[in-house]
């Protein structure tokens, strides 16, 4: 009751802010200069992008946005005006917009946010008349809709802030700290603190955040949190697990090791409260003594053997050190550093010395395949507005335009919640094409009356039509516009029947793109993803326990000075330091993976079958496995170690990228694979400086193993396999 109230009051708030920039611009250009084209523009600039366009953020932040979109929606009104010259023209020119700017969301949220908002101004300026004339009254009006919207935004009923991101890594971290210190005083196991680490971990989903704050920019800042946010997530869990176990008497290299982590979390966290950037250099300098202490903890594992318990526990305690140098310097980046990554996987932060054009390039490139479902929604936009547009062209109807604002809000990235979205949004039409037309019966042609009407109008409109759907939307806008264009010209009781037709017709071209183009959504184009990222994955795990166990000696694989591979199969980098092909195809094929699953979290829920399957789970695989060829080979090979051993590396790694090509084939049994743990009376001839690194390996592979039973479907009487292990979970993990 409380959520919904207060989703009614948030609503009713930007209603107020919307209404009161339309009516501070479109009443004095009408009735006291006598402009009705600027009237028109300052009409709609507060609609498309207070109503059309979801713009993310709190008051403050939805107005730098409409400032700075303003000048794009002025360049599209000068081409639209200039392309109305013929339908063909506009037609050519719709298509291209319509991509461009439907592709454009890739790149953010606030470009994806004001994409809507935007196409509405090509839109409305390419329709006839050709009048290129009215150009500086076109723009005016754009120019004063938008300053009173932002205003308003402004100053006007302001939202409170939402709490930036780094606000929630902050608070993980603070509590990540307090568990790694609880650990090395020996409490030992704590249900409770687990439970606490895994509901933080959880709070960092990007599904629990609304959409404009989610770092998913293609630029540096949002790339170094979003990585910061996956990783804090990786050292929960890892310290969850520490903290449900009994600690290891005497251990004090790992005791060491975790007030390292403690103390590397409660800087970071610091630093990102205070969130100042820095000229040059390092943000945070202190953290620094925590590389050297895993340097220290690498030193001190290869000296006395110790039991294969303690091992292990030692494995996952550096698995967290890892996690925490990894928050540490995408904290780092984040907040204005430059990092010189000493000692790290350069690899793992390649976007550090990108610039913004290099890292957009980048990610418009990778969604420039028919599989991204980027692409498809920006494809199938555009070509249902192109289609719009040259229907209400051909056929002359009057008010064409909204014939393609009907495209525009009722298209779905899948065909059934188009015809579910146009269904609700025909009937509501058709109320308010009736309510209108009794309307303008009845009120004649007295202006006065429509000039009273058109402020409660909108204000009723714009807080009941997002809260009450399509239909409520579609019926109420029509009441809207039919009592704003009753003030521009006189009007007769057909306006509400063009009104009708036009959303008909708009809402008919939308459902036959949506049936003809991709009409399964993310759905159909899931299964496929999550395949092509197994695939990709399942050679990087052989490559990677190669190059542990033989290293450049063998010439499948060798060590840089940074701790990376840097040569031969297992490498992880090429000889430039950039990403090895299989590291970069790994990478192309999960963030095509979390694309299409953070649009499959949006659609409707799926069949029993679907939803029985765990795609974060695969997703968890992906990102684990790059993790491991980030980490693992750490030395130039193991000389002396015994060929038993090797072979055991080899087979074991070999079972579970078998077992993975087998689960991108998604069997209805789904996939169980064990992975041959290192046989103890193998192990005793390891010499001891080798134990702790195939430990590392063994490790591995048993998370790499749980995520695909995860991500396979129950079997009958079964509970879904769920995340237990303390090695690495995903950064696309987020996107749950």
């Amino acid at each position: 009751m409380a959520e919904g109230l207060s989703a009614m009051a948030r609503t009713g708030r930007h209603a107020a802010h919307v209404t009161a920039a339309t009516a501070a611009g479109f009443y004095p250009a009408l009735h006291l200069l006598d402009r009705p084209v600027a009237g028109i523009y300052a009409l709609f600039t507060p609609i498309a992008f207070g109503i059309l366009s979801p713009l993310p953020g709190a008051g403050r932040e939805r107005a730098a946005t409409v400032l700075r979109a303003v000048p794009a929606a002025a360049v599209l009104v000068v081409l639209g005006t200039v392309l109305a010259v013929g339908t063909w023209p506009a037609v050519a020119g719709m298509l291209a917009v319509g991509f461009a700017l439907a592709f454009g969301s890739a790149c953010g949220p606030r470009i994806a946010g004001a994409s809507p908002g935007l196409q509405l101004f090509y839109i409305l300026a390419c329709f006839p008349p050709y009048e290129p004339g009215t150009l500086p009254q076109r723009l005016v009006g754009l120019a004063v809709g938008g300053a009173f919207l932002a205003l308003a935004e402004a100053v006007l009923f302001p939202d409170a802030p939402e709490p930036p991101y780094r606000t929630r890594i902050a608070d993980a971290l603070d509590l990540a700290a307090r568990a790694a210190s609880g650990v090395v005083r020996g409490e030992g196991p704590d249900p409770g603190t687990a439970a606490r680490l895994g509901a933080a971990g959880r709070e960092l989903r990007l599904s629990r955040l609304p959409a404009g704050a989610r770092p998913t920019g293609a630029g540096r800042t949002d790339r170094a949190l979003a990585q910061a946010g996956a990783a804090t997530r990786r050292l929960l869990d890892q310290l969850a697990l520490l903290a449900g176990h009994a600690p290891a008497p005497g251990d004090t290299a790992s005791a060491e090791l975790l007030r390292g982590i403690a103390a590397s979390c409660a800087e970071t966290a610091a630093a990102l409260r205070r969130g100042r950037r820095r000229r040059a250099g390092r943000v945070l300098a202190g953290p620094q003594l925590l590389e050297e202490l895993v340097a220290d903890f690498l030193k001190s594992r290869a000296g006395a053997p110790a039991p294969r318990a303690v091992l292990v526990r030692r494995s996952t305690v550096l698995t967290a050190a890892v996690s925490a140098v990894t928050v540490r310097t995408a904290a780092s980046l984040a907040l204005g550093g430059r990092e010189r990554l000493y000692g790290l996987p350069r690899e793992q932060f390649w976007y550090a010395a990108e610039g913004p054009a290099r890292l957009t390039a980048v990610r418009i490139r990778g969604n420039l395949t028919r599989r991204s479902v980027v692409f498809q929604n920006a494809l199938r936009t555009a070509l249902g507005l192109a289609l719009a547009r040259l229907v209400a062209g051909s056929l002359d109807l009057s008010h064409g335009f909204w014939v393609l604002l009907a495209v525009l809000t009722l298209g779905r990235t899948t065909a059934g919640a188009t015809w579910s979205a146009v269904r609700a949004a025909a009937a509501g039409t058709l109320a308010g094409a009736f309510a209108a037309g009794l309307l303008i019966v009845g009120a004649g042609g007295s202006s006065a009356v429509y000039a009273a009407l058109l402020v409660p109008m909108m204000l009723v409109a714009f807080t009941l039509g997002p809260l009450g759907g399509p239909a409520w939307g579609q019926g109420l806008f029509t009441l809207v516009v039919a009592t704003a264009f009753a003030q521009i010209a006189p009007v007769t009781w057909r306006l509400a029947e063009a009104r009708l037709v036009d959303v008909l017709t708009g809402s008919a071209i939308g459902l036959l793109c949506g049936l003809l183009a991709w009409p399964a959504g993310a759905r159909a184009e899931i299964r496929y993803a999550m395949s092509g990222l197994l695939r990709a994955a399942a050679p990087l795990v052989r490559a990677t326990a190669t190059a542990v166990t033989e290293g450049a000696g063998s010439g499948k694989g060798g060590a840089g000075e940074n701790g990376t591979v840097r040569s031969g199969a297992g490498r992880s980098t090429a000889a430039d330091g950039s990403p090895s092909p299989g590291v970069r195809l790994t990478l192309h094929r999960l963030r095509i993976a979390e694309a299409a699953y953070a649009q499959y979290r949006t659609e409707p829920a799926p069949d029993a079958a679907e939803a029985a399957r765990d795609w974060l789970a695969v997703l968890d695989h992906g990102s684990r496995t790059l993790v491991g060829a980030y980490w693992l080979p750490r030395t130039d090979g193991m000389p002396g170690l015994p060929p038993e051993v090797r072979r055991w590396a080899r087979e074991a790694a070999e079972e579970m990228a078998a077992a993975t090509v087998r689960a991108a084939g998604f069997p209805s049994d789904g996939v169980r694979v064990r992975p041959a743990p290192l046989p103890p009376e193998v192990a005793e001839r390891v010499p001891a400086p080798l134990l702790a690194p195939l430990t590392d390996v063994e490790v591995w592979l048993r998370a790499l193993a749980r995520d695909l039973e995860a991500g396979s479907p129950p079997e009958p009487g079964d509970q879904p396999a769920r995340y237990t292990t303390a090695s690495h979970s995903s950064a696309s993990a987020d996107l749950a």
